[in-house]
């Protein structure tokens, strides 16, 4: 076996129908498909979907890897920029025989001006909270995180986080305040 593909053994056990090998190559692989599928499709969902596809391509051909032809990240990351290539292409291929004859009812053009000037104020709050607060607002907010979970990454009580939480939300809705419309 050639232990120049660090995956090549892992490789061989899924075709084997290993499900611990299974688990063990999404563990490994999906964060950075899942980073190359949002970055090429602009679009959580659908990265998601050309990462489960290009698995799914991996389960079908794992007992057919030929070693030595070319690293399996390598062709596992071609296999999902094909996919890629073929969504985005797919959204190109949306022929009108006329232009729609509705009016756009999405957000005027400043609203985006107007989203990104917001962000920059919830971060910049967010920034100025205690390193604790901003840490429990993260964990909840941004990052999902139960209340519970959240309390034992950061090592405190459940009771604790939401005492930082409290005290992190009131300072940001004061920091905030004017951001409110009436």
């Amino acid at each position: 076996m050639d232990r120049s593909d660090p995956d090549e053994e892992l490789l061989v056990r899924v075709a084997e129908g290993d499900p611990a090998a299974v688990r063990a190559l999404v563990a490994r692989k999906l964060p950075r498909l899942l980073s190359l599928g949002q970055r090429m499709m602009g679009d959580a969902a659908e990265a998601e979907d050309v990462a489960q596809e290009a698995f799914l391509r991996v389960w079908k051909h794992a007992a057919g890897w030929r070693p030595g032809v070319a690293r399996f990240d390598t062709w596992l990351h071609r296999v999902a920029l094909n996919l890629c290539y073929d969504r985005l292409r797919q959204r190109r291929e949306i022929v009108l025989a006329e232009p729609p004859e509705q009016v756009d009812e999405g957000p005027a053009p400043d609203r985006g001006l107007q989203a990104a000037d917001t962000g920059r104020r919830v971060s910049a709050a967010l920034q100025a909270l205690p390193d604790r607060q901003r840490e429990a607002i993260v964990l909840c907010h941004y990052q999902e995180f139960g209340n519970i979970e959240a309390a034992a990454a950061m090592g405190v009580s459940v009771e604790a986080l939401e005492s930082l939480l409290g005290r992190g939300r009131r300072a940001l809705r004061l920091a905030l305040a004017d951001m409110v419309e009436p």
